[in-house]
């Protein structure tokens, strides 16, 4: 049976109409479905390719808002008032919201096309629906764009690349950066160990003197190595891709670079649980997928959209097989290992 949820006659967003005979718990709701992400250019981006059709196919209205905050899902649904209903995340918030209890837990017969993605992009309570990358970006006004870092050693070797460097002020990316860094080879870079933790640590120690800047919007790396307050950064390939393409002075390589995913979310407690799972399941068709590759910053999951990439778009696609190959895919579940075992020491790192 089709189904829809239609607001009409200018009742408002708590004037969901259920048609078809669709029992919506969510008529109960005093707003819009409402989808919730990073914002910039990723946040247009899924709009674009996801929530916008979706809605429009349905016939609803999804408000699109930023940014992502982990903590404020988890208090909306400590105080059982639920504002957001689809959430991007990092991918370790999935294993952090099954432990906590924070995020619902999905049902995958109600996602069938989740059966086309890769294991790793699955998780209890989450599914990936694009992907991006931690890369090493840099001015082009302080290294040609054909001559930049190429490497994580090289973005450790402050000789042959001087200058004001910036990194991710939580200590995801950080420890893949710091282990490759030190030559550990991506197939080893997992599980985490004790052993591990402290080459970590000692590399970061190593290279902090010449970190001037622990970035935490996706934006900054971009802007400041614009206008020079950087030389070199780590930076997440949708940025930089929409910075160059604007015309600023910046440049990136995907070689040593560190391939995630942008994973969806739903707070436990939504009105609109049923509606999140079409969403989810609306992202992974293939149609929907093939609407990332023109808009060219974040690309598809599933590898039959990726195949239908031109050869430019195969050029700037992170999971395209001539990039793919000298990256190393992150190992979300890892991640929550250390993200949450070592936090506290992470920041004493950067403030020491």
């Amino acid at each position: 049976m089709l189904r829809r949820d239609v607001l009409r006659n200018g009742l408002g967003a708590g004037a969901a109409v259920a048609l078809g005979g669709w029992p919506l718990k969510a008529r109960a709701a005093d707003r819009p479905f409402t989808f919730t992400s990073w914002g910039g250019v990723l946040s247009e981006t899924e709009k674009n390719a996801f929530t916008a059709p979706f809605a429009q196919m349905k016939g609803i209205t999804i408000a699109n808002t930023s940014p992502t905050e982990t903590a404020k899902i988890k208090a909306m649904v400590e105080a059982k008032h639920v504002e957001w209903d689809t959430v991007t995340v990092g991918g370790n918030v999935c294993w952090q919201g099954e432990r906590e209890g924070f995020l619902e837990k999905l049902d995958f017969a109600k996602i069938p096309n989740a059966k086309n993605l890769e294991r790793d992009w699955v998780a209890p309570t989450g599914i990936a629906t694009s992907t991006g990358a931690t890369v090493i970006g840099w001015s082009t006004n302080a290294f040609p764009a054909d001559a930049g870092p190429q490497s994580w050693a090289d973005f450790w070797d402050v000789k042959r690349f001087p200058g004001r460097r910036g990194l991710y002020a939580n200590f995801t990316y950080n420890y893949e950066a710091a282990l490759l860094a030190a030559g550990t080879p991506r197939g080893e870079v997992y599980p985490v160990t004790p052993e591990k933790i402290e080459t970590v640590f000692a590399k970061l120690k190593e290279l902090k003197p010449h970190i001037a800047v622990w970035w935490s919007a996706g934006a900054q790396p971009p802007q400041l190595l614009s206008t020079g307050e950087l030389a070199l950064s780590s930076v997440w390939t949708g940025r930089v891709l929409a910075a160059a393409a604007e015309g600023a002075p910046v440049a990136h390589t995907y070689r040593d670079g560190i391939a995630w995913a942008n994973w969806w979310v739903v707070p436990k407690g939504t009105p609109y649980l049923d509606i999140a799972h079409e969403l989810f399941n609306f992202a992974l068709t293939e149609e929907a997928q093939v609407k990332l590759l023109p808009l060219k910053t974040y690309g598809p999951v599933l590898q039959s959209a990726a195949a239908k990439a031109s050869p430019e778009e195969q050029r700037i696609q992170v999971m395209a097989p001539d990039n793919v190959k000298n990256m190393l895919i992150i190992n979300e579940h890892e991640v929550d290992k250390y993200v949450t075992t070592y936090p506290d020491r992470f920041t004493q790192m950067k403030l020491g």
